[in-house]
């Protein structure tokens, strides 16, 4: 799609650079949000099933954390503070303490970093480097991590790696679980690799994955294969970062990805949905024992960001008080699940990826997924690709969407898959 519609203003094309990406697959001008909606220019509503990203998990201007911030604006409360004590930043830490850390046994230390989640795997990286000496970061086929040096140099996409401008290094390529098929053991792969002494891989100082693959195509790890390595990472002496930024804060189901799965991760950055809002906000959660940083070691203006600490701890008492919120997120994921059953029946060789209320369907073309999606955009859904070649057509739905708002935007997207995959058929013959 091009900035051809007339709702567009054309200062976007004039002034704005070409590094814009997400506009050019939706071309209108929105001016409002609510819950799982959002209004263009001209009236029209869409169904919102990318969630900026998943920074949106509790949907579009939430009630009661809109009502929390413009009380705490009118009533001049901090703006920006730098890493100073606030009283917002101390009611969202001890909310977080225990409303999300005690109860799941976890005594991590919250480090604010700058606001995005690009940042808190830079500061994870470089907390790793410094506890174990050690520069080697292994990182997976697929993964990412975000689009500054030290991330990129971690992210496997060529497209994203190939604006760097320079060589990224100072990690090693290890393979996701799948990334060889089915009858390939990664782990054992892997494990043979850091065990022989003549492999050419240097020591590690961490591992850094995503427990379910966001941009590489909702590759989601097994139990099995997380959890060893888990015990890789200890058996090396090496730190395991497990990237939550996209798959955490219940994307999957419960708060982090991980929790069902017997592994302890020793850093854990965090952004996106953190906020509860969709205000900029990151966080690196650290075992307190690799909490060897001096201050200002690594730091930044907008570290905290007082706003976001007002609509987090709301967020966090509204939906992690009890498990009701969770509940519901499992029953909405089967839904999704369902929905792109239907999809994936119309395609041979069609899979479902993911899991919880972070999934998808490859339909084995970038082509097919990118046209399925545009003609969702026509009848009123917004929804992204995912994977190496695009192939995976990818919801994100806010997790409190509606669930017959939830079906309507299913419904929408399996007619324009069908229509979609109709035209392609035809065109073919």
């Amino acid at each position: 799609m091009t900035a051809s519609n007339s709702s567009v203003h054309p200062v976007f094309e004039r002034r704005e650079s070409e590094a814009r990406s997400y506009c050019r697959n939706f071309d209108t001008t929105f001016t409002s949000a609510s819950g799982s909606e959002m209004t263009d220019s001209t009236g029209k509503t869409y169904i919102d099933f990318l969630a900026g990203c998943s920074s949106l998990n509790y949907g579009h201007n939430d009630p009661d954390m809109k009502t929390a911030l413009i009380e705490h604006i009118s009533n001049d409360g901090i703006a920006h503070g730098l890493d100073m004590y606030t009283d917002t930043k101390a009611a969202f830490l001890e909310t977080f303490e225990e409303k999300i850390l005690k109860p799941r046994g976890m005594d991590h230390k919250v480090m604010m970093v700058g606001p995005t989640g690009t940042n808190a795997v830079e500061a994870a990286m470089k907390l790793a480097r410094k506890v174990t000496g050690r520069s080697n970061v292994i990182a997976f086929t697929n993964g990412f991590h975000g689009m500054t040096m030290g991330a990129l140099a971690a992210t496997g996409n060529a497209g994203k790696r190939g604006g760097a401008g320079m060589d990224l290094h100072g990690v090693t390529r290890m393979p996701f679980e799948g990334a060889f098929g089915d009858n390939i053991d990664t782990l054992s792969l892997i494990e043979q690799m850091l065990d022989n002494p003549s492999s050419g891989v240097d020591a590690p100082a961490a591992f850094l994955l995503e427990p379910v693959q966001g941009e590489g195509g909702l590759n989601a790890a097994s139990k099995e294969w997380l959890e060893g390595i888990g015990r890789l990472a200890k058996k090396h002496g090496a730190l395991l970062i497990l990237d939550d930024i996209q798959a955490g804060i219940g994307r999957c189901g419960t708060f982090f990805s991980f929790e069902e799965m017997d592994v302890q991760p020793d850093l854990i950055p965090l952004a996106k949905s953190l906020s509860g809002m969709g205000l900029p906000f990151a966080a690196l959660l650290i075992r307190p024992q690799y909490d060897i940083w001096k201050p200002a070691e690594h730091n930044g203006t907008f570290r905290g960001n007082n706003h976001a600490f007002v609509t987090a701890r709301v967020a966090i008492e509204k939906f992690w008080s009890d498990d009701q919120f969770q509940k519901d997120i499992a029953r909405r994921g089967e839904i999704v699940k369902a929905g792109l059953q239907q999809i994936a029946d119309m395609v041979p060789s069609a899979t479902l990826k993911g899991r919880g209320m972070m999934r998808g369907v490859d339909v084995g073309s970038g082509d097919v997924a990118g046209a399925i999606c545009a003609r969702a955009f026509e009848k009123g859904l917004i929804i992204e690709t995912s994977g190496a070649e695009d192939e995976v057509v990818k919801i994100l739905a806010p997790l409190t969407t509606p669930d017959d708002v939830l079906q309507k935007g299913i419904d929408i997207l399996t007619s324009a898959a069908a229509e979609t995959l109709e035209t392609t058929k035809i065109a073919a013959e």
